[in-house]
């Protein structure tokens, strides 16, 4: 069955891991939800149920795969398929050093026909979506001709499905941090690549914050894909299922706050579960920090949780207890 990539949430290094794909299953049923870059290195050298293993909740899952070597990246495409993921994406668009140094990441855009073959070998080894999520640009390279150049080279692939940050990366002089603010947005650059590839699955990424700049997004492109507002304010992703996927807005007669409270106690099997494996709580309750933050009591919610979750015997009762400091 095709993903619905409506609405999708980013990779993100240290972030979106398991447990944080767990925590944002129960606000949302129906975005695909990406994983944290994974190196081709680290899946054929290391330890590759630590990086592929997660919950059969987390569908629809998709395995971002960083790397620049096609034979690596079509052994890593069918560990993909091995492990039931619903789709595998190259990462073009990490800019940081250690990457750049390996060949992976931004500094991929300069090198279209590269990526093409990587995304080729990947097609060939495994039956699941192969996408994409590049930059606009990067350093000098950076005019729309390039852009759409580079689409056009992978497109030829068969490949379908674009993920565009609409920034570019500057790969010298700024930091991977700094690459995710100082570069202007140009979310235009990106709507005119729809126009001139309609056949395509174009997403939009970068700087989204709300569903009111989502709706206006999705008047020119296919989808769109939050980061950072999705970890730090993750009640953005209560809505999804009622305005992206025809889901019922009905929660009944329960409050937003409520509603947020039953997400972490639905939380509690998965924690008992992972605490029998040798997780501690902060490992699952750190992604929940910013879920109150609008809310009156969320400092305390979060402190509570900051100065008991790494405790080794620390359970739902934490939970519970920070809960509790907020009324619910």
């Amino acid at each position: 069955m095709a993903l619905d990539r409506t609405f999708t949430t980013a990779p993100m290094m240290a972030w979106s891991d398991r447990h944080c794909r767990y925590f944002w299953r129960q606000l949302t049923k129906n975005a695909v939800l990406y994983t944290e870059m994974v190196t081709t290195g680290a899946l054929i050298h290391g330890n590759r149920e630590r990086f592929l293993e997660y919950n059969d909740e987390e569908h629809p899952v998709a395995l971002q795969l960083g790397g620049s070597n096609p034979d690596e990246l079509a052994q890593c495409a069918r560990f993909a398929q091995d492990w039931g993921y619903d789709e595998v994406n190259l990462n073009v668009g990490c800019p940081s050093d250690r990457v750049q140094n390996n060949m992976i990441g931004a500094c991929l855009m300069a090198h279209p026909v590269l990526v093409a073959d990587c995304i080729k070998a990947m097609q060939d080894a495994c039956d699941i979506d192969v996408t994409i999520k590049h930059r606009i640009g990067i350093d000098d390279i950076d005019s729309y001709e390039h852009m759409r150049d580079f689409v056009a080279t992978v497109a030829e692939t068969g490949c379908k499905t674009f993920i565009v940050h609409a920034r570019k990366a500057i790969l010298q002089g700024l930091s991977p941090a700094e690459n995710r603010d100082i570069p202007p947005l140009r979310y235009e650059l990106v709507y005119q690549l729809k126009q001139e590839f309609p056949d395509l699955e174009i997403l939009i990424n970068g700087g989204i914050k709300t569903h009111e700049e989502s709706a206006e997004h999705l008047k020119h492109v296919d989808g769109v894909m939050l980061g950072r507002e999705a970890y730090h304010s993750p009640e953005v992703l209560l809505d999804v299922d009622s305005l992206y996927y025809g889901a019922s807005a009905d929660s009944g007669e329960l409050s937003i706050g409520e509603r947020k409270a039953a997400a972490i106690r639905a939380l509690y099997p998965y924690v008992e579960a992972q605490r029998s494996k040798g997780a501690l709580l902060h490992h699952i309750s750190r992604h929940t920090l910013g879920l109150f933050q609008s809310q009156k009591g969320a400092r305390l919610y979060r402190r509570h949780l900051s100065e008991n979750a790494h405790r080794k015997d620390a359970g739902p009762e934490v939970f519970d207890q920070a809960l509790a400091h907020m009324g619910y």
